[in-house]
């Protein structure tokens, strides 16, 4: 049971870890690098939100 709850909680720091990074890249991309993209930062945000979380 202890194990289990271990695990969990590793898991959600890792998953935590990767969206900040993710969103901390897509806060640095420019307006620029956005236009070439052809990317809106707030649909990338929920994309990301919605990959790692579910």
């Amino acid at each position: 049971m202890f194990d289990n709850l271990v695990s969990r909680a590793r898991a959600s720091m890792a998953k935590r870890r990767h969206y900040n990074r993710l969103v901390a890249e897509i806060e640095n991309l420019s307006s620029r690098d956005l236009a070439d993209l052809r990317a809106d930062r707030s649909e990338m945000l929920y994309q990301v939100h919605k990959q790692i979380y579910g």
